[in-house]
C-alpha cells in the first residue's frame, strides 16, 4: 500500500502486529492512571549470531515507516472490543482510537552499522503505553533483518571480494514476506543481486538469472528448434545460428579430444535456444547430463557462435558435483580453449556455483582453490539454517526520568539501567577498539584523553583507552510526530503510477556501504571464522557505579538457615 507519506510500505506492517500483552498491559496503564508516565526502552540483543564476534543492525527504516503510519482504525477499535473481555471500559477505546506517535521519540543507531551485544540499538522513549506497544512490531522488524544482514555479511567475507554472491533463495524463504525481507537485507549485507524480481522492483536490487534443468530436458534433438537464425550485432545480417555452432560443436571437440557423440544433442539444442533468446547474457547450465563431456563442450560451441555473431556470452552454472574440481576443469577447458583459438576473452567466461551452499562449503572449496567466479545462495542464506534467530529483547530501562534494571541469574540478561550514549573509539590503526556507554548527560569521550573503561558486570575487567577517534553512533530519527532523519534515494525510473512513490524508498547502496566500512573497522582476528576475539562492549566508571547501585538496591538478600 502507499502510506501517508506517499511511500511504499508493506500492508502487514500496521499497528495491529502487536502482542495482545501488549494491548492488556495498556489498558492495565490506562485504568491505574499511568498513560501519561514518561517510559524509556531499548532494544538490544545479548550473543552475536553463526558463533560470530558482530551484528549488521538492519532494519530501523522499516521501524520508522511504522511510526509514520501508525493509527489504530475503525476496524481495528472493533477488532480489540471482539477480543478484549467485556469488562473493559468503553473510554479506553477512545484512548487507542486518540493514540499517535507525536510524543514518541526514537534514537537509533545508524542502520548498516555493525554492532554488539548490550547496545543500544534504538531507544524509545514516550508515554508509557504506547511505548510499550511498540516492542513486538519493532523486534519483528529488526530480528530477521539483522539476521540475513549478517548472514549475508559472513558470505561476503567468506567468499572474498573476487567472487560475486547472488541471492536465490525465494522459494525456500519463509512465505513472501520472508523472502523479500531475506532479498532486501542480503543486498545490504554485501550481495551483489537476487533471483527475486519483485524486490528488483521495490528495492532496486540488481537482478539476476538463467535457466532450469527442465528448460535442457524439454529438448531432445536439434530438430526441435523452430528459430535457427540470428542477426549479427553489428551489421543486422541473418546467419545460420544451428550452422555455426555444429561447425564450432567439431572444432571443440577435435580440440579437447572429446567424441562429439558423447555430447548431448538435447542439451546442445537447448543451449542454442536460449542464447538465440538472449544472445547478450548468455549463460548455460551445464550439470543436466555430465558437465565435462557435454555441458562444457556444448557452452563452448554456442558461446563461439554467439562470438561470430558479434555477441559476447557470460558463462555457465554448476548445480551439483564436486564444485572445487568442475569449477577447476571448467576454467583449464576455457583456458585451453582460449589458447587453440587465439580468442583471449573466453579464457574470462564466469563460472557461477550453486547447489545448496553455505559458509562451510565455502570455505573449504577455498582451501580446495576452486576457480569459481559467483556463488548463488539459497536456502542456508535466506533461512539463516544456522541461526534461525537473533533473540533481540526490548526492555525497560527509564521510567518517569530514574534509571530501572532487570536483574537475572543469567548475568547476560542482567540490562544496563537509564537513558544512555554510545560512542566508538577508535586506535590509530584505524581500527575499533570498543564501543563505550555513557550516561545520557555525561560529557563525550575526547580524543587523545585517557578514559577508563568498565566492564558493564566484573569489577576487574578494565582498562584504560585513549582514543584517535571517537564516534558518537545513536541520533534522532524520529520526534514530535515527524521524521528527523531519514536516508533517501533518488532514482530514475520509468514505473507505473501506483509505484511512483517508491522513489522515496531508503538508499539501500549508502546502507550497504557502511556494512562494508564498518568490517573494514574491525580487526580481521574479530571477523574470521573459527575462534573470533570478542569485541569489548564497556561502560563508563559513572554508568558503572550507578548501575551497581541500582542493582544492590533491588537485589534481595538472602538468609542461610
Amino acid at each position: 500500500m502507499i502510506g501517508r507519506s506517499g511511500r511504499f510500505v508493506n500492508n502487514v506492517i500496521q499497528p495491529l502486529l502487536i502482542d495482545l500483552y501488549e494491548i492488556t498491559m495498556a489498558y492495565s496503564y490506562w485504568k491505574a492512571g499511568k498513560q501519561d508516565e514518561t517510559a524509556v526502552f531499548d532494544l538490544t540483543f545479548r550473543r552475536n549470531p553463526f558463533a560470530g564476534e558482530f551484528t549488521i543492525f538492519t532494519g530501523l527504516q522499516e521501524c520508522v515507516n511504522f511510526l509514520e503510519n501508525f493509527r489504530f482504525t475503525d476496524e481495528a477499535i472493533a477488532y480489540f472490543k471482539k477480543i478484549l473481555p467485556d469488562t473493559i471500559e468503553p473510554e479506553f477505546f477512545t484512548y487507542l482510537a486518540s493514540l499517535t506517535p507525536k510524543d514518541i521519540k526514537l534514537s537509533a543507531i545508524n542502520e548498516g552499522s555493525v554492532v554488539f551485544p548490550k547496545l543500544p540499538l534504538l531507544t524509545v522513549e514516550g508515554p508509557l503505553p504506547f511505548a510499550q506497544m511498540l516492542e513486538t512490531a519493532f523486534l519483528n522488524l529488526i530480528n530477521f533483518a539483522s539476521l540475513v544482514s549478517t548472514n549475508a555479511a559472513r558470505y561476503r567475507i567468506a567468499a572474498t571480494d573476487k567472487v560475486k554472491l547472488f541471492e536465490f533463495g525465494m522459494r525456500r524463504a519463509q512465505g513472501p514476506d520472508g523472502a523479500l525481507t531475506a532479498s532486501k537485507y542480503s543486498f545490504i549485507g554485501g550481495f551483489d543481486g537476487s533471483s527475486n524480481v519483485l524486490a528488483g522492483l521495490l528495492y532496486d536490487i540488481p537482478i539476476t538469472g538463467t535457466h532450469a534443468h527442465s528448460y535442457v530436458m524439454t529438448y531432445q534433438s536439434l530438430d526441435q528448434l523452430k528459430t535457427k537464425v540470428i542477426k549479427h550485432a553489428a551489421t543486422g545480417r541473418e546467419l545460420d545460428f544451428v550452422s555455426i555452432t555444429l561447425k564450432w560443436s567439431s572444432k571443440i571437440s577435435n580440440s579437447l579430444g572429446i567424441p562429439l557423440h558423447e555430447s548431448n544433442e538435447g542439451e546442445l539444442a537447448a543451449f542454442i535456444s536460449y542464447a538465440l533468446a538472449f544472445p547478450e547474457s548468455f549463460v548455460a547450465l551445464v550439470d543436466t547430463y555430465d558437465v565435462i563431456r557435454s555441458g562444457l563442450i556444448n557452452f563452448c560451441a554456442v558461446a563461439f557462435a554467439l562470438d561470430e555473431a558479434g555477441y559476447r556470452p557470460v558463462g555457465i552454472r554448476i548445480d551439483s558435483g564436486d564444485l572445487a574440481y568442475l569449477s577447476k576443469k571448467a576454467r583449464r577447458t576455457f583456458d585451453q580453449i582460449a589458447n587453440h583459438f587465439k580468442a583471449s576473452w573466453f579464457a574470462e567466461m564466469s563460472i557461477i556455483a550453486s547447489n545448496d551452499l553455505n559458509e562451510d562449503i565455502i570455505y573449504s572449496l577455498n582451501e580446495q582453490n576452486h576457480s569459481i567466479t559467483a556463488f548463488a545462495i539459497g536456502t542456508h542464506l535466506v533461512t539463516c539454517q544456522k541461526q534461525p534467530a537473533l533473540g533481540c529483547v526490548y526492555k525497560l530501562t527509564q521510567i518517569n526520568g530514574k534509571p530501572c534494571i532487570k536483574l537475572s541469574e543469567d548475568l547476560g540478561k542482567i540490562t544496563i539501567p537509564g537513558r544512555k550514549k554510545i560512542y566508538r573509539l577508535f586506535g590509530s590503526d584505524g581500527y575499533a577498539i570498543l564501543d563505550l556507554l555513557a550516561k545520557y548527560d555525561e560529557p563525550a569521550p575526547a580524543v587523545n584523553s585517557r578514559i577508563l573503561c568498565h566492564h558493564p558486570i566484573l569489577e576487574s575487567k578494565r582498562a584504560y583507552v585513549t582514543p584517535s577517534k571517537v564516534v558518537c553512533l545513536q541520533q534522532i530519527y524520529w520526534s514530535d510526530g515527524k521524521v528527523v532523519f531519514r536516508i533517501v534515494l533518488s532514482v530514475n525510473l520509468i514505473v507505473p503510477l501506483f509505484f511512483q512513490a517508491l522513489i522515496d524508498q531508503p538508499n539501500l547502496d549508502t546502507i550497504r556501504s557502511r556494512v562494508l566500512q564498518g568490517l573494514k573497522e574491525l580487526r580481521p582476528d574479530m571477523k574470521r571464522y573459527l575462534n573470533p576475539t570478542p569485541y569489548k562492549v564497556s561502560v563508563t566508571r559513572s554508568l558503572y557505579e550507578e548501575m551497581h547501585k541500582i542493582w544492590l538496591k533491588n537485589a534481595p538478600i538472602g538468609e542461610l538457615l
